[in-house]
């Protein structure tokens, strides 16, 4: 049986969430929880711990360091330590389960501590285009910020009559807000795949 002191590393608060900098034990990959879902689906017994935050809709894979800070996602993000400051990822106790807002969804374990991110990558990269669709083209403007994004999220569509109009987007900040609209988002990436098409 796997004991918490034979394990690499360990959180080292028991009692409750504690920010822990990365880049000195691991790295820590960021998805939203709809992308993470198909990224588990996907990896199944390859993904390492997780951790799952559900204030803020994320979960976040442990990586070696260093190991993936040339990524550029869509809406997947790379804690790594940084020359200037320092960034903290809030770790729960070891034992925190789902009925902690913050928890380990997949557990530490001596099988199941960091996870290789030659898996992770194109588990990520295909989760989020089965979650988000093919990336709509160029900058869009967020419906809610007004301001562009270069991630934008289909969210809804206008419609007029029986046609359907535009696609309004949504930066992904505001993206979480949102409801999702299963005929914008099958438009989207219609429209994205015609377009594809045409080149």
């Amino acid at each position: 049986m796997t004991t918490p002191r034979t394990l690499p590393w360990t959180p080292p608060n028991t009692e409750d969430i504690e920010p822990l900098p990365v880049g000195r034990w691991w790295d820590a990959v960021s998805a939203p929880t709809a992308a993470a879902d198909r990224a588990l689906e996907l990896l199944r017994r390859d993904s390492g711990a997780v951790i799952q935050d559900d204030t803020y809709g994320k979960s976040y894979w442990l990586i070696g360091t260093g190991t993936a800070r040339s990524w550029c996602l869509r809406q997947i993000r790379v804690l790594t330590e940084l020359a200037d400051e320092s960034t903290l990822l809030g770790v729960p106790p070891a034992t925190w389960g789902p009925e902690h807002q913050t928890y380990w969804r997949i557990p530490l374990g001596r099988d199941r501590y960091l996870t290789d991110p030659d898996h992770l990558a194109p588990a990520l990269r295909q989760a989020i285009t089965d979650v988000l669709g093919p990336v709509p083209e160029g900058r869009q403007l967020c419906y809610r910020c007004q301001l562009p994004t270069d991630e934008p999220v289909p969210v809804t569509m206008e419609h007029s009559g029986s046609v359907a109009g535009a696609t309004i987007y949504a930066c992904p900040t505001h993206a979480r807000d949102c409801p999702r609209d299963a005929v914008t988002q099958a438009a989207a990436m219609r429209r994205a795949l015609d377009q594809g098409r045409t080149r």
